[in-house]
């Protein structure tokens, strides 16, 4: 029977029974092995100090583990994002609700959902006969009222002629100025007339107050409408606006034209910080950081949910080790890596700085050097000591055929 070079601490040179050598060879065997949690704080110390892989004469030899070349990361520099997680849905950065601005019957609706339109397009059509009727009347009084108003400075004229002639009074004279006045008032308000029956006759077409997409149509033709009556809902997804709530303590790093970069509906694409709320929600203890999303041709549909992340510094040259490598120490919490040093693992304490999510990178500031391989994943029980095999790599300086 071999035995690990690890039981080194627990063997005694003086002579034993063979049931007791027995007993204390399995309790050091015991503490050998890491199940992922003792070693990684560095439970035995033979291992630790780098102790070879077999004992001495009659050890056994210690356990091994293979590997597919997936399963291990090599350290290298890299570029690392640093920024603030969001989510939320993507909304048209303007949505119109057309509505009736007048009292009558439809007698036409021209669009339907899911059409662009253009500004000043006919979305639909009143029954106009009796605006027209007033419009028409309108002009009548105000061209009754202007012709008033030439005979009455006409009047005045003259009678200043015959004032200077002392042919009339000084009272005739005033009552001709005063009936240009009164004349110059009623082309006045039937201008007014005019113009409010003009607006009452417009109002009877009904058009597209800007460009965007038909989203709703509540009304059909033969329809009889109340004044205010909802008609359509135009929106305008050209560009999309997502409204964040970010914690307080994250929300010092935002800042306006910052980069964001999305995901949804397995799709990447970048969006800017427009907008970043200048107060902070007493109930929540967030900040809103509003974000635009660029959408020619309307990819992106109003409402989609969306997550991204807001870019507010990038780490060039820096080490890092996919996230997944990552363990936690169960004594201290402590962040550390199975390192492979030559055909053994070891573990390896990190101290980590930024965390790109998007890449599922993590920086390493102290812990391990670049060309280093680590293991990556949920690959079994690993332990320091190990010895591993990676599949397909050149074995004795041949690859394996």
């Amino acid at each position: 029977m071999t035995r690990d070079s690890s039981l080194a601490p627990f063997v005694r040179p003086a002579p034993r029974p063979r049931a007791l050598l027995a007993l204390a060879w399995l309790a050091a065997a015991a503490c050998s092995t890491d199940g992922g949690s003792s070693q990684a704080a560095g439970a035995t110390p033979a291992s630790a100090a780098g102790a070879p892989a077999r004992g001495g004469a009659g050890g056994r030899p210690a356990p091994s583990i293979t590997l597919a070349a997936t399963d291990v990361a090599t350290v290298a520099p890299t570029t690392i994002e640093d920024g603030v997680a969001l989510t939320g849905d993507l909304n048209p950065i303007e949505t119109v609700d057309v509505r009736a601005r007048l009292e009558g019957d439809l007698v036409g609706v021209y669009v339907r959902e899911g059409e662009q339109v253009g500004a000043g397009q006919l979305l639909a059509r009143f029954e106009a006969s009796e605006q027209e009727s007033g419009r028409k009347s309108a002009e009548a009084d105000r061209a009754a009222a202007q012709s008033d108003l030439a005979n009455a400075e006409w009047n005045l004229e003259q009678n200043a002629q015959l004032l200077k002639a002392g042919a009339i009074a000084q009272q005739t004279y005033k009552n001709s100025q005063q009936a240009v006045a009164s004349a110059h008032a009623r082309v006045a308000a039937a201008d007014a007339r005019l113009s409010a029956m003009g607006n009452q006759a417009r109002d009877t077409r009904v058009v597209a107050p800007s460009s965007g997409i038909v989203s709703k149509r509540v009304v059909e033709t033969g329809e009889h409408l109340a004044k205010g009556a909802a008609m359509f809902t135009i929106v305008r997804n050209g560009v999309l606006e997502l409204a964040a709530a970010v914690p307080s303590r994250q929300s010092t790093a935002l800042r306006t034209g910052q980069i964001v970069h999305f995901v949804a509906d397995g799709r990447r694409f970048d969006g800017r910080v427009a907008r970043v709320s200048p107060t902070i929600d007493p109930a929540t203890r967030a900040v809103t950081v509003y974000i635009q999303v660029p959408n020619p041709g309307g990819t992106i549909r109003g409402g989609t949910f969306a997550t991204g992340r807001v870019v507010s510094r990038t780490l060039n040259n820096v080490l890092g080790v996919p996230t997944a490598a990552l363990r936690q120490s169960a004594e201290d919490g402590k962040p550390f890596v199975y390192r492979i040093d030559g055909k053994t693992i070891n573990v390896a304490p990190v101290q980590l700085g930024a965390v790109d999510e998007r890449l599922g990178v993590v920086q390493v500031t102290d812990g391990l050097q670049a060309g280093e391989r680590v293991i990556v994943g949920n690959v079994g029980t690993l332990g320091r000591g190990m010895q591993v095999t990676i599949a397909g790599e050149e074995q004795g300086g041949q690859r394996k055929q």
